[in-house]
């Protein structure tokens, strides 16, 4: 690229701010109506395997075929992971690696085989959730309209997170908390520029969604109230207790995901073929634990649940959660694990009001607790967890609550030093050797980093530090003003730094600087 394209690239990135509103807008839209589709088919899909496995209860010679017919279902979706391995578990690292220009995908291809091994996985009752499919659908589909529209990798980049925050809208309806993970997990920093048009995308995807599914949230609670500050101490022990067992839900799906590929003598096309015959196993004796769960957890607020049964339903919940996302099924997690949670907390209340001889505890807030607090454990992400949370139980009561949940949640995986489970899922996906496709584009791209207070380049001049090589420091945002920067000009907590890199270093060159803008110094 010469001279003349890098000014071009430049004038783009200074004057293309309306135009990526508008281009967030229509990703919205269009994401918006394919994840939608895909909601729809999921939620007939399960509702009718639903109401088959009771009628199989009645006409028992129905078993065989059905389970036939599931292996033959987990043996198509084995042979679409196969030939598109990226649609392989949730979604979301496979996304990840695409704006770290370490995996190019063919988009098209992409969505359509996602969107039938989801459909087909969860459908079937696998116990995976619709919010990693809808994010990876959401964020193709900006691909592919970038693509369409010719426009620079950068502004590519940035339509896609757009897409990711309408895909996760439009699965929970819930766009702060679309916005809000898009650009703490999948983005990995609050770029002003990619925020507004991450909430146009939101926005419009989740208008898209309400119109057809109606204004009510996923999850259905009433006449919650407010914890009283004389149990705030049940809220420290329900922070700790969920944040261990966020953990030990990461280390169970590391773990099962090295167990199938333990099992050499089972070619991987056929490994969903377990958890398929696992699901058509307990569709007959303990139908509540299959597919996602949303509502699993309406039924938890509606009628009460032996203390005896909730364990059951946890155990069980929990190992097929493992069992499923293990082998490779298209499918997400989010879900399944805000249902663990949940019921983690139902477990925690009526222990807690055994003990105490009386119902003093509320089940529902404990509830809603939890899976703010578990969901934050294993992704290490507490805004999006408090966010998510309130907007799709639809309720702010216990913002406060739920707020001292996660950091208590949040501090327990620190202290034990997790990683969020997302980035360790993305190293696995791309170390396997081979899905992984460097890009060969000599292009180059603009990055964004928010320096942080207290960071290895808050307080230094730029000459003091040893950038990259192939890197240009292009500008540095300082509140609504552009700085130019020069050798003696002193970064800040709180600037932001605009870099220009070529493509095939732009992963190296985000992975040292975020660390020298973000880990802080202090001891």
């Amino acid at each position: 690229m010469d001279k003349n394209d890098t000014r071009k690239l430049l004038d783009t990135w200074f004057n293309f701010k309306f135009r990526l509103l508008a281009g967030g807008i229509a990703v919205g839209l269009l994401s918006g109506i394919v994840v939608v589709l895909f909601r729809f088919v999921l939620e007939y899909a399960l509702e009718h395997v639903l109401i088959f496995y009771h009628y199989q209860l009645e006409h028992l010679w129905l078993v065989p075929m059905w389970l036939i017919l599931l292996a033959i279902a987990g043996w198509f979706t084995g042979m679409l992971v196969k030939y598109q391995p990226a649609i392989s578990g949730s979604g979301i690292p496979q996304v990840k690696a695409t704006l770290q220009n370490r995996l190019e995908m063919n988009w098209w291809k992409a969505v359509i085989a996602k969107f039938a091994g989801g459909a087909i996985s969860i459908g079937a009752g696998l116990s995976l959730g619709r919010e990693g499919p809808s994010i990876q659908i959401g964020a193709l589909v900006a691909e592919g309209f970038s693509r369409v529209l010719r426009t620079t990798k950068t502004e590519s980049h940035m339509l896609i997170t757009c897409g990711a925050s309408a895909g996760l809208a439009a699965a929970f309806n819930a766009p702060i908390a679309g916005v809000i993970f898009a650009l703490e997990e999948v983005h990995m920093n609050f770029s002003p520029l990619v925020m507004i048009a991450a909430l146009a995308s939101s926005l419009v995807a989740d208008f898209v969604s309400k119109e057809f599914f109606g204004m009510s949230p996923v999850f259905h609670f009433s006449n919650i109230g407010a914890i009283p500050l004389s149990q705030f101490y049940h809220l420290i022990l329900l922070g700790i207790l969920v944040g261990v067992m966020g953990m030990f839900f990461n280390k169970g799906i590391y773990g099962f995901q090295d167990l199938y590929k333990k099992i050499t003598w089972l070619p991987a096309q056929f490994r969903p073929v377990i958890p398929f015959l696992l699901a058509g196993i307990l569709g007959l004796c303990l139908p509540s634990v299959l597919g996602g769960g949303n509502n699993l957890i309406n039924d938890l607020v509606a009628g009460p649940f032996s203390l005896k049964l909730l364990i059951l339903i946890l155990v069980v919940k929990f190992l097929f959660t493992l069992i499923s996302y293990g082998s490779s099924a298209p499918g997400g997690i989010f879900l399944p694990m805000l249902v663990i949670g949940g019921i983690v907390g139902v477990i925690y209340c009526k222990l807690a009001n055994g003990l105490m001889g009386s119902p003093v505890l509320s089940e529902s807030s404990f509830l809603i607790l939890a899976m703010a607090g578990y969901l934050t454990a294993s992704l290490k992400a507490p805004i999006t967890g408090i966010i998510l949370i309130t907007e799709m139980t639809g309720t702010f009561t216990n913002l406060l609550s739920t707020g001292v949940v996660c950091l208590v949640a949040y501090m327990t995986a620190e202290f034990f030093r997790s990683q969020p489970i997302y980035e360790v899922l993305l190293e696995r996906f791309l170390h396997q050797g081979k899905t992984e496709s460097q890009t060969k584009e000599s292009g180059k791209i603009i990055l964004e980093f928010p320096i942080h207070a207290g960071s290895l380049l808050d307080g230094i001049s730029i000459k003091e530090y040893k950038w990259p090589a192939e890197c240009l420091i292009v500008s540095v945002k300082r509140g609504s003003a552009e700085k130019l920067p020069h050798g003696d000009f002193v970064l800040l907590g709180g600037d932001y730094l605009t870099i220009l890199t070529g493509e095939r270093y732009a992963s190296d060159v985000r992975e040292s600087l975020h660390i020298a803008a973000s880990e802080s110094t202090w001891t």
